[in-house]
């Protein structure tokens, strides 16, 4: 049976994951059997929601097993097929990353369209973390031209893309980052204001910079900031709740003094995750695609290359290390 070197989950952490976490190690791939396809993976994600899988707890995606192959994005080329449905030479985007070489059923990897973009953006603007800024902030808080936006962690992949997005639907954008370079970078996206978490309270920050209010809140970090969209919020004030980062690793969590709001300003909370909406990735596809094109939309990567440097990717996004999205180039 062949192989190919990956990660594996060598012990679930308490708290901050380290290198002691994780194992590299040759894992097994299954022959080549019909309907069936073998991938060379070229880029691989990294995300916050994969510190959730790292914990034995129920939730919307299955946690990792300890001493099994990890998971994630991917993008790679169909190198042999047994498969009508894919070639070799075909780009696929799929789920089997953090290794080097993927075999799997070809229902399980996707051939992405025929847009002319670097591969590397279909595990960003056009992959998973563009489209939770699209669904996130045009569906689940319906966010609309003139509404004022708070976006956290604006530097970040999903957040990068929000703040975009929003400009090119014509909204007013404040974002919150972590030091001078990425406040600047932010404001370079097209954000009206740029708030540095690190130079002090975020709920004072927030109110300078939208003296009359915020009507969309997308979070990606929870606690503090959240906290600040909800003494912000105007009346009818929509959350888009993505991810709170400042608790994945076990911190405690802010004081919620403002939460009371939630009743008189009537505001709107939803939690969401992005394949709540894969019947309209068409419309995704269209409207990103074009951004895209027009220059509208921009990426920006951290990359890290070689496989072997795929735990170190994944706890920079815990220590503020990237700006826009973190890829590992294989």
């Amino acid at each position: 049976m062949a192989g190919t070197r990956g990660w594996q989950l060598k012990s679930r952490p308490s708290g901050m994951p380290d290198m002691d976490s994780f194992e590299l190690g040759e894992l097994d791939l299954p022959p080549l059997g019909d309907g069936m396809v073998r991938v060379e993976n070229n880029w691989l994600s990294v995300d916050p929601y994969m510190r959730g899988r790292m914990n034995d707890v129920k939730s919307y995606v299955p946690p990792f097993e300890v001493g099994a192959p990890m998971q994630g994005g991917a993008v790679g080329k169909v190198v042999e097929s047994r498969s009508p449905a894919l070639k070799p030479g075909d780009t696929v985007f799929h789920m089997f990353g953090w290794r080097e070489t993927a075999v799997g059923k070809a229902e399980h990897f996707t051939k992405v369209p025929a847009m002319g973009v670097p591969d590397q953006l279909w595990l960003g603007n056009l992959g998973l973390t563009g489209a939770t800024a699209y669904f996130g902030l045009l569906r689940v808080a319906e966010a609309k031209e003139g509404d004022v936006l708070f976006v956290s962690a604006a530097a970040g992949a999903v957040g990068s893309a929000v703040v975009q997005i929003a400009k090119a639907k014509g909204m007013t954008v404040i974002g919150s980052a972590g030091g001078a370079e990425k406040c600047a970078w932010v404001r370079e996206l097209g954000a009206d204001a740029a708030i540095d978490y690190r130079s002090g309270p975020v709920v004072k920050q927030l109110m300078k910079a939208a003296p009359k209010g915020i009507d969309v809140y997308f979070d990606n970090v929870g606690g503090d900031h959240l906290d600040a969209a909800f003494a912000s919020a105007r009346q009818n004030a929509r959350f888009a709740i993505c991810g709170m980062i400042e608790g994945y690793n076990g911190g405690e969590p802010a004081a919620f003094r403002y939460i009371m709001r939630v009743i008189a300003a009537r505001i709107m909370l939803k939690g969401f995750i992005y394949s709540d909406y894969m019947a309209e990735m068409a419309d995704f596809y269209r409207d990103m695609g074009g951004w895209i094109a027009s220059g509208q939309v921009k990426s920006r990567e951290t990359v890290h290359d070689g496989i072997e440097s795929m735990p170190e990717a994944f706890l920079g996004l815990f220590q503020g290390e990237n700006m826009g999205k973190m890829l590992v180039r294989v």
